[in-house]
Order: structure tokens, then sequence, then C-alpha cells
């Protein structure tokens, strides 16, 4: 391919991937947190297929941008019940996804908000679900992983689902927490939790599609890892 982009497929960054991910999606709200409106793929298969063929050569990551997942819910709900929880602080949102967590920390008075994504599309989510709540989330593109602590809060949601996934970032989310930040894990039963450096701190029932999960609720436990 050279510069040009095809019809229909998503563009990589700036304002042509905004307008691409508005153009695929619908504004919905969350069932468990629906004070935050959100730009959403309301079925699977048209946004799977609108970025499948970019996969391979232009290294886009599927759309799990485009659903509000049980633990960014989870985390979102947790700040929002108790804002004292993030007010005032750095916050990072892990693996943010369309920024869910991100903007329930904006919401509830963080000092500053990050959200971490290696996909441009998630980042250009990120900035319109900002832009529709009218609140600043600043982008932390690449793999943040390994970078030393700036953040006094980090929610990690639903971020232990592939045994290499978890290898890579639990060392480091360990190390964080040894510095001084709050990490909270937001796990919905994913196979690869480990089982020791964690302290509960929450459950949630979350509701869930059976388009992306197997049931239609999950119990979503937050965890506090404890370095």
């Amino acid at each position: 391919m050279t510069g040009a982009t095809s019809p229909g497929l998503p563009p990589r960054t700036g304002a042509a991937a905004d307008a691409f991910v508005a153009a695929n999606t619908t504004i919905a709200r969350p069932a468990l947190v629906p004070e935050i409106p959100l730009h959403l793929a309301t079925e699977i298969t048209p946004i799977w297929q609108a970025t499948e063929a970019w996969l391979g050569e232009q290294g886009i990551e599927p759309p799990f941008w485009a659903f509000a997942w049980p633990g960014s819910q989870a985390l979102a709900r947790w700040v929002l019940d108790d804002p004292s929880r993030v007010a005032g602080r750095r916050v990072l949102d892990f693996a943010a996804g369309g920024g869910l967590a991100a903007i329930a920390a904006a919401l509830a008075g963080a000092a500053t908000v990050e959200a971490a994504e290696i996909d441009p599309l998630a980042h250009a989510a990120t900035r319109l679900n900002a832009r529709l709540n009218g609140v600043r989330v600043d982008e932390a593109p690449g793999d943040v992983v390994g970078t030393a602590n700036r953040w006094d809060t980090v929610l990690a949601g639903d971020v232990c689902y592939e045994a290499p996934m978890t290898r890579h970032i639990m060392p480091w989310l360990r190390r964080l927490a040894a510095a001084g930040a709050e990490v909270i894990l937001a796990d919905p039963g994913r196979a690869y939790v480990p089982r020791e450096g964690l302290a509960s701190a929450a459950r949630f029932q979350v509701p869930v599609t059976r388009e992306l999960e197997d049931r239609e609720e999950r119990e979503v436990i937050l965890y506090r890892v404890t370095g």
C-alpha cells in the first residue's frame, strides 16, 4: 500500500483516525457507568471487518477500544463512587482502550490523567470520548511498560488475558507499587491473573454481552497490587 487509505479501512493517526472511529461507532452508555457516554460499536462483526485487513500489514490491533470491557467499567465505577480515590492525583489508565477509566478519573478531579495504549485507534477513541465528556486526557503512546513511576494511581483493566501479556506487565506494575503508586488491577476472571501479591479491594457485577463474553454478567474483582 502507498500513503493512500483504502475506503473503509482505518487510518493510523490524527483527524483521519478520529473520523474513522466516529464513523464506525455510535454514542452509547456502559451498563455499569451510565454517567459516561462513549463512542462504542454496537456489533462486533462490522467493526472487526473494518479493521482486520490492516492487522498484519499496518500493525493495527483488533478494535478492543470499541467496547466497554467489564474491567474498565468496574474501575470507572470504583472511581466515581468515591472521587477522593483519585482527586488531586496523577493517574494512568494502562491499556486504556477507549479511555473509560481515564475519563472517570478526570471527572473525579484527578490532577492529571494519562491513557497508555499501543494502538493509535485506541488513542483516537479516547480523544473523542474525552471530548464528548468535556475532560482532558493526555496520551501516553507506545509501550510504557518499564518506564519509571510518575503516577500516584495506576488503573489497569482486564490486562491479564494472555500469559505473555501477564509476564510482560506484572513485574513492572509491581515495581510501580513498590515505588509508591497505588496500582489497581481489575480482573473479570481471566486465566492468567497471578495468585500472589494482590489484595482484593472491591467487587462488581458487570452486565456483558454474549457477543464478547460467554455469559450475561461477569464478576470483576479489583485488586490492589502490593509490590
